[in-house]
């Protein structure tokens, strides 16, 4: 206990925030168990240590722990639990909780067992909490901590604190809240450099070995995520890989199963949980005519998670179609549900039609919209492609 609790005061002292994430705000920390999940890269150690070192300046009150530590292949979750509650504990905070082999039923019997502790865990995107144990349902909250938005990119990058905006007042008010910020920076001049390394934060202090991390990244949540936490023998990895970078290659992605089936030597079927292991890890995104009630039909279109994603696993591909669309769903589906219409690129909330474009895209008519790049400011039903980084 003493060795993790040197280990908790050294990281919090040399542990530096360098983009606070709103997620924080959005918490109901009062819970007593609650889970962080989200992508390889996108901070989720950074975030627990900078809620930690908010709440909780007496190192007495919290520890944390990652459970990459093989310290507990021989030591139980609820036993280390306890140890640390009785002694005044107040906060543990387990990353990797994935990694400890029978985490939902020692959660479970924590919460159950010690009222006054409160247990924060972080997670692959992979992991099925309430899946795994149906009890859990009852007593975990769970959020997921998505890359850097846009906006938050831009602040950083320009020392500014520009607020968050809700998908309906970007709709009614673009004009007043674009020329509010552009009147404090340029966005355009930060939005290429976003697209390509924006999106996930230790381009902060890797900037020059940006794309081999995330390359990484990637590699490790097709080899771990994708096949270990679901079971799929390590053999069938070269498939998920082709897999992806078919997709990558051609988005947005108008998939034909039967092609692709052929393409990657295996079943229909086979590649329709291919694709649902994809989108669970948050590699891609999947546009259904019905959102999410179809999901176990064939997508309409399916695309790269994020934009730092396409620059990565398809270096060459310079499709501002590709880029533009990527980034709508990677910015719009964090909080608002999307789905595929015909002559239309995406219907937002089941009520806006919007087409993605350049500067010279236009709404069709007074009841669409056109989410267009290369402006700063919009007018009517025409608004920046930009704004819609300021979602989260």
């Amino acid at each position: 206990m003493e060795y993790f609790k040197e280990a908790h005061i050294k990281l919090l002292n040399s542990s530096k925030s360098v983009v606070r994430r709103d997620l924080i705000d959005e918490i109901d920390w009062n819970h007593r168990l609650i889970g962080i999940k989200g992508f390889r890269g996108v901070g989720k150690t950074s975030f627990l240590l900078d809620y930690i070192k908010e709440n909780y300046p007496d190192p007495k009150d919290s520890l944390y722990i990652n459970l990459n530590s093989f310290y507990f292949t021989g030591r139980k979750i609820t036993g280390f639990a306890d140890e640390f509650y009785k002694k005044g504990g107040k906060v543990l905070v387990l990353d990797q909780i994935h990694k400890y082999p029978n985490w939902a039923a020692e959660l479970k019997e924590c919460y159950e067992t010690m009222q006054g502790l409160r247990i924060i865990f972080s997670a692959s995107p992979v992991l099925r909490v309430f899946e795994n144990s149906i009890n859990l349902k009852k007593c975990a909250k769970v959020y997921h901590l998505p890359g850097l938005s846009f906006r938050e990119f831009l602040n950083h990058q320009t020392q500014n604190n520009f607020e968050k905006y809700s998908f309906d007042q970007i709709i009614n008010n673009h004009v007043n809240i674009a020329k509010k910020i552009t009147k404090k920076v340029k966005p355009l001049a930060y939005f290429e450099a976003y697209l390509e390394h924006g999106y996930f934060p230790y381009f902060l202090d890797r900037s020059s070995y940006f794309s081999d991390d995330l390359l990484k990244h990637i590699n490790l949540a097709l080899e771990i995520d994708v096949t270990y936490l679901n079971q799929i023998e390590l053999k069938y990895l070269p498939k998920l890989r082709k897999l992806l970078y078919i997709i990558a290659n051609e988005v947005p992605f108008t998939p034909n199963i039967s092609k692709i089936s052929t393409e990657i030597e295996t079943s229909r079927a086979t590649v329709m949980n291919y694709l649902r292991y994809l989108k669970n890890a948050r590699l891609i995104n999947m546009l259904y005519a019905n959102g999410d009630e179809e999901q176990q039909k064939k997508p309409v279109k399916i695309y790269l998670q994020n934009t730092n994603f396409l620059k990565t696993v398809v270096p060459a591909n310079r499709d501002n179609t590709t880029f533009r669309q990527t980034f709508f769903y990677s910015q719009v589906g964090y909080k608002n549900e999307l789905k595929a219409a015909d002559g239309f690129d995406f219907k937002v909330n089941n009520n806006y039609l919007f087409n993605v474009g350049g500067k010279y895209s236009e709404p069709t008519d007074q009841n669409t919209y056109s989410a267009s790049d290369r402006i700063e400011v919009g007018e009517g039903n025409k608004i920046p492609l930009w704004l819609f980084g300021f979602l989260y």
